[in-house]
C-alpha cells in the first residue's frame, strides 16, 4: 500500500480550445491518460466537448486551420456536451485516484488547468494543486544543454499527451543513471 504523500500514479492531460484566452474561449477535447511511473498506460479518457456555433466561429485563423486540418472541427457538433464531459472525465479520475487527489502532468499544463477551473469544475476537485510541466523540463534541456524533442504538432488531445510523455522520457533520459 502507498504511503500517504506517495505519488503512485500520475494523470496526462491534453485539451484543445477555441483559442487561449480563458475568459471567452471554450474547450472544444479533452483527453487523459493515467500512467505508472515506468509510463505504463493504467487508463485513457477522450470526450470531444459540444459548443455552440458561435464559439467556433469566433475562433482566430490559427484555430480555425489546425482544428479543420485535424479534424476536430467536424467532430464538435456531435460531441459531449460539456457538463457531461466534467461529470464524466472527474468520475473517471476518482475511479483511479480513489479519494488521492491527481498530479496532473502535461506540457503547457498550467493553461489546460485554467480552462478546468473555469469550465470543469468536477474534474478540477479532483486534482492536486502541484503540477509537473514537462515545458519546464523542456525550457532547461533547450536553453542549458541546447536539447530539442521533434514534435508532430497534431493538436490532437490523446496524441499530445502521448508525445508530451515521450518527449518527458526523453529528457529524464539524460538525468537517469
Amino acid at each position: 500500500m502507498a504511503q500517504k504523500d506517495e505519488i503512485t500514479k500520475l494523470l496526462w492531460l491534453d485539451m484543445e480550445m477555441t483559442g487561449l484566452a480563458v475568459e471567452k474561449e471554450v474547450p472544444i477535447e479533452v483527453a487523459a491518460i493515467v500512467t505508472d511511473w515506468k509510463f505504463a498506460s493504467l487508463g485513457d479518457f477522450h470526450r470531444v466537448i459540444q459548443q455552440p456555433e458561435n464559439f467556433l466561429l469566433a475562433m482566430d485563423d490559427w484555430n480555425q486551420k489546425h482544428h479543420k486540418a485535424s479534424g476536430l472541427l467536424d467532430l464538435i457538433p456531435g460531441g459531449t456536451l460539456q457538463a457531461r464531459a466534467d461529470q464524466e472525465l472527474s468520475a473517471w479520475i476518482t475511479g483511479h485516484f480513489g479519494t488521492e487527489k491527481a498530479i496532473l502532468c502535461g506540457n503547457s499544463i498550467s493553461q489546460d488547468r485554467l480552462f478546468i477551473r473555469k469550465y470543469l469544475p468536477s474534474t478540477e476537485a479532483t486534482l492536486h494543486y502541484r503540477m509537473m510541466d514537462v515545458t519546464a523540463w523542456k525550457v532547461v534541456n533547450n536553453g542549458l544543454f541546447g536539447r530539442k524533442f521533434k514534435k508532430k504538432e497534431a493538436h490532437r488531445a490523446v496524441e499530445d499527451i502521448l508525445e508530451s510523455i515521450e518527449e518527458f522520457k526523453y529528457y529524464l533520459s539524460f538525468v537517469q543513471s
